[in-house]
């Protein structure tokens, strides 16, 4: 890996470093604000509690990849509350989507034949329509119970204390000694590392498995055995794309425009695309181990936790589709801090 060219000179780290936690403290504080002004329910409220998380994970990935150059104890601190946040807030939308996308299924896969596992012709239609009503029953509830959560979270002392935490970053971000060095000697080899920790787990996905779509040798050998190594990609790939984003993110005139570096991001839906489908399958095979349903329901639940195996397998061909690309074209160029 080599550094990015336009980092060359002696700017401090801590500038740029400071000026991006400013900015996302900012858009932290403007979410909440926004969810207050729209009250709980509202579609304006969902909108902001996104803006809110957003932020809040591009803060906790900032303090985790540039932990050395600030105070860590109190990174570490925020850095777990906001985990905490973003999970809570989150999980009212996990809920909603994964019933929606299920539910979506169902209705494609139910209007159209679908052969049975032994060969036999049939349709869909009356086991959807009971695996459907199943999938409610089990998800509404949870649904229920994140918003509730959230309300509550948003109400309690610990995420008042998040938020006056969040409010004091605005306008000062507490910088360890190393900030004050220039950022191609300290900023940008941190950056470089969570690189280079993206690049050594894509190393270790079977990316030839995955260069064709829909494929059924992979079903075969259940490749649910390896969501977890595609999840923490995706969690890599997420660390990364933020510490470009500190690099780039500066006061008028402080570094020359970014490069492009638009490959990451279809990188990122798609790996979001393979969590969905992974998370859905496993929520349509918990509905099928329900004791005593019928066995259209079970067998309609079987064919859409094969749907969504098959949409895992599509995201993982659209993955390594693009980042074979990425892999050649976004590595930075060499620099150094003075020449």
């Amino acid at each position: 890996m080599q550094r990015p060219e336009n980092v060359t000179g002696q700017d401090p780290a801590g500038e740029l470093l400071a000026h991006y936690l400013h900015a996302q403290a900012g858009a932290f504080l403007r979410g909440l604000r926004l969810h207050r002004e729209a009250g709980p329910d509202s579609d304006l409220a969902e909108g902001a509690a996104r803006a809110m998380r957003a932020a809040a994970r591009r803060i906790g990935a900032t303090l985790a990849t540039f932990r050395p150059l600030l105070d860590p104890a109190w990174a570490d601190q925020l850095r777990t509350e906001l985990a905490w946040l973003c999970a809570t807030l989150g999980g009212e939308h996990i809920c909603s989507a994964r019933l929606t996308r299920l539910l979506d299924a169902l209705h494609r896969l139910s209007g159209s034949r679908v052969a049975p596992a032994r060969g036999e012709g049939g349709t869909l239609t009356v086991g959807a329509a009971r695996a459907g009503a199943l999938l409610e029953r089990q998800l509404t509830p949870a649904r229920t119970r994140a918003h509730s959560a959230a309300l509550q979270a948003l109400g309690s002392s610990r995420f008042h204390a998040v938020a006056d935490a969040v409010a004091l970053l605005a306008s000062e971000a507490p910088l360890a000694t190393a900030a004050a060095a220039p950022a191609a000697e300290v900023l940008v080899p941190a950056a470089l590392a969570a690189e280079e920790r993206l690049e050594h787990a894509v190393a270790a996905l079977p990316l030839a498995r995955a260069a064709r779509p829909y494929n059924s040798e992979a079903l075969v050998q259940e490749s649910e055995s390896q969501d977890q190594p595609w999840h923490q990609v995706r969690r890599l790939l997420r660390l990364h794309r933020y510490a470009q984003e500190v690099l780039h993110a500066r006061p008028a005139g402080l570094l020359p425009d970014e490069p492009s570096t638009s490959q990451l991001p279809g990188a990122g839906r798609a790996l979001d695309r393979h969590r969905d489908a992974a998370e859905a399958a496993a929520a349509a095979s918990a509905a099928a181990r329900t004791p005593r349903i019928a066995p259209a329901t079970a067998y309609a639940l079987g064919v859409l936790h094969a749907d969504q195996r098959h949409e895992v397998e599509a995201a993982r061909f659209a993955f390594q589709r693009i980042w074979q690309p990425v892999a050649v074209t976004t590595a930075p160029a060499a620099t150094t801090a003075a020449s």
